[in-house]
């Protein structure tokens, strides 16, 4: 504002002497004078507005800046619908699924974290981005959840699946902060990504990730726009036969990369299981496995009862990467996958190696690691 105010009364003294001149001239001064005066009088306006609005654009962009950090106390809606109150920011995080997991090390709260999900050492991206984290506390799975070793460690947030709705009250109870996720589908990714930044106040690193994201997902749709989907079959990680509806975030994968569902009638809204026949009968142009899968690619082409399959005849059969992690999963991450799949159903839009630069970019610029696969 110094600088306004100095930039103004520069040009006010300009406009003054200018007027002052012309007002002690002669009688015979040029008529066309005084328009010019009024045209310099204008500009000089016009450049102090110009000079203000900048700065005016600039304070507001600074306060938006500060206003997206998280004054506490704050109440959130999490993704069960549930009011949750931090006191202050969480110091201490405990993390009983892998995607919050995922996302906490791209936040940079790693070294926040005093308690992780069950099997952290099978998990790649831990070794490769925050190996400490392989040492902390167990709190178990979704499935046999450990809340007496969870509240043992007094965090200041717990972040869980939408599945352990009763650890989460029985946490409450104890005076323990739990947000309840489920990030299901691109939209409620990036709900669950705003309200973690949110309750840990790392928005500006949460929106350089959901910026990264988008850029991704519009560079898919411009580039794709004009394509014809193909019919691919995901499958899932137990076995060939199970495979996720359109109710599940896979299936916006597959449609963000140009693709078209094959098990879009299913009406599941978890892995659905069905037939060889059902299979057979979707005749998908191309087959893709899951990162985790419990069999490999060749099994799919060398199984009679899918010879007379489309994917299979074509050998269209192929993983998605899972080096780093499960790229199917909706980990932040997972926009990769779409990126990997274009590759794979339209090379001429989307070059092969456009999934390795931009892994490579992603990892390095959120993890601080390199993939080179």
């Amino acid at each position: 504002m110094k600088n306004t105010l100095k930039k103004y009364l520069s040009l006010s003294l300009a406009c003054a002497l200018l007027i002052s001149m012309i007002g002690c001239g002669t009688a015979s001064a040029p008529a066309e004078t005084v328009p010019a005066t009024e045209s310099v009088t204008e500009q000089a306006a016009e450049t102090v507005t110009e000079t203000a609005s900048a700065e005016t654009e600039e304070t507001a962009s600074e306060e938006a800046i500060e206003a997206a950090e998280t004054t506490y106390p704050v109440t959130l809606t999490d993704q069960a619908g549930r009011e949750v109150t931090l006191e202050a920011e969480p110091e201490t995080i405990v993390s009983g699924y892998y995607i919050p997991s995922s996302l906490l090390i791209a936040l940079g709260l790693d070294d926040k974290m005093v308690g992780i999900e069950a099997k952290a050492g099978k998990r790649a991206i831990y070794k490769l981005a925050a190996p400490e984290l392989i040492d902390l506390p167990s709190v178990g799975t979704a499935k046999e959840f450990d809340l007496e070793g969870c509240a043992a460690l007094s965090p200041d947030l717990v972040i869980l699946p939408l599945k352990l709705k009763d650890a989460a009250a029985s946490l409450t109870e104890l005076g323990i902060p739990v947000l309840l996720v489920n990030p299901e589908s691109q939209e409620l990714l990036t709900e669950m990504i705003e309200l973690v930044s949110t309750a840990t106040n790392t928005q500006e690193r949460a929106n350089e990730l959901l910026s990264y994201m988008d850029s991704q997902k519009t560079m898919l749709s411009d580039t794709l726009a004009d394509t014809e989907p193909k019919s691919v079959y995901l499958a899932g990680n137990s076995s060939l036969l199970s495979t996720a509806g359109p109710a599940m975030y896979q299936s916006s994968m597959i449609e963000l990369a140009g693709g078209k569902n094959a098990a879009e009638e299913i009406t599941d809204t978890y892995w659905a299981e069905i037939s060889y026949e059902q299979l057979l009968a979707w005749d998908p142009a191309y087959i893709i496995l899951a990162s985790d899968a419990d069999y490999t690619v060749d099994d799919i082409l060398n199984d009679e009862n899918l010879k007379d399959c489309t994917a299979v005849k074509n050998g269209q059969v192929y993983q998605i990467p899972g080096d780093v992690e499960a790229l199917d999963s909706p980990v932040p991450a997972s926009i990769l996958a779409s990126v990997w799949l274009a590759g794979i159903l339209h090379p001429e839009q989307i070059p092969a190696d456009t999934y390795t630069t931009e892994s490579n970019t992603y990892y390095e610029t959120f993890y601080g690691i390199s993939n080179e696969n």
